[in-house]
């Protein structure tokens, strides 16, 4: 079988990620990059490929089998209409739009063409996530009463004075880090229904937020708290207590989500699984064990399943209708803090 050719548009630092994960996978290469920067030049020399301007004259030149689009989030949607006009199957970066529209617009697009559009939630490709979720939907912790969660770290100086952007309005948390946690949360309990959320930016004082308290209403019933913050010193975050991203430092004796049912509860990413083996009662001993886990690169994980979506052998796990209600569920977080009101979900 030949090898699969992936040109990515944009070469900034996920665009060098997913460069990475190309030279190491099996099955695939990579074909050109299209991104009009000066910094651009040098990685495509490095990596022997062309380099073209823009996403529609590489899509011309080169004909590859699929598109990575690590672009800003506002030519994620025109990028991929590009694509899909052309026949080409695509993996666009998340968010999958910036606004509700334009996200409909590919959603749309999609179901028209048929082309697969896959969407880089790539945390649904973690070994952590995925036996979350199994556990989960096994039936193990009863019905769903209450979800913990939480994502607090520190973002050092540096972040803002290298991109200025993100201490303005749209730079915060809730559109840069939280997408993320919506999109974990809606794979392990469900569809989130309703939205509550304060924030501050007492710590920084910028004109964005540093920290939000959110609560969240789930279809099924359940409820949940979610903590946010880039001022906290906390490791209480994904990255952090997750060790999937070496970068990040490891505290792997922490946990950033709880799940409560009515006969047990799960602690995510450690794993542990709480459960009585007689009377349910705070009274009653709760026995724990922890789930065994792999250790895997889910930015990896995602890239090989794109391979298969090409070849046909899989359809995306992550399409662009199911980004469009993790978008959607966000930016309802940011209304409600904006507001001060209570926004419903549809």
């Amino acid at each position: 079988m030949n090898p699969l050719r992936i040109a990515i548009a944009g070469a900034g630092l996920i665009g060098r990620a997913h460069t990475q994960c190309i030279r190491e996978l099996d099955g695939c290469s990579l074909a050109a990059y299209a991104d009009p920067s000066p910094n651009a030049a040098a990685l495509a020399a490095e990596s022997g490929v062309p380099l073209y301007n823009g996403l529609a004259e590489l899509l011309e030149r080169e004909r590859p089998d699929g598109v990575i689009l690590a672009t800003p989030n506002a030519l994620h949607v025109p990028g991929a209409l590009l694509c899909l006009a052309s026949g080409v199957p695509v993996l666009v970066e998340k968010p999958v739009a910036d606004t509700l529209d334009d996200a409909q617009r590919l959603v749309e697009a999609a179901d028209r063409t048929q082309v697969p559009v896959l969407v880089g939630h790539h945390r649904r490709h973690s070994a952590i996530l995925e036996q979350a979720v199994d556990t989960v939907r096994s039936g193990v912790l009863g019905q769903l009463v209450a979800v913990t969660a939480s994502a607090t770290f520190v973002k050092p100086d540096s972040y803002f004075t290298d991109g200025p952007w993100r201490a303005q309005p749209g730079g915060g948390p809730i559109l840069i880090n939280l997408v993320h946690e919506i999109d974990n949360l809606r794979a392990l309990v469900g569809d989130i229904v309703e939205v509550q959320a304060l924030a501050s930016r007492a710590t920084r004082g910028h004109p964005v937020e540093d920290t939000v308290a959110i609560n969240l209403r789930f279809a099924n019933g359940a409820l949940g708290t979610f903590m946010l913050s880039d001022c906290a010193a906390s490791p209480r975050s994904w990255e952090q207590t997750s060790g999937e991203n070496k970068r990040y430092d490891h505290h792997a004796d922490e946990d950033c989500y709880v799940i409560a049912g009515t006969h047990g509860s799960l602690e995510v990413p450690t794993m542990r699984l709480r459960q009585y083996p007689g009377e349910r009662s705070w009274w009653a001993p709760l026995d724990t064990r922890r789930l065994p886990l792999p250790d895997v690169d889910p930015l990896q994980r995602q890239l090989a399943h794109f391979c298969q979506v090409i070849r046909g052998e899989a359809t995306p796990r992550v399409t662009a209708a199911d980004a469009r209600k993790t978008l959607q569920a966000t930016l309802a977080v940011a209304e409600a803090a904006r507001t001060k009101r209570v926004v419903v979900v549809r």
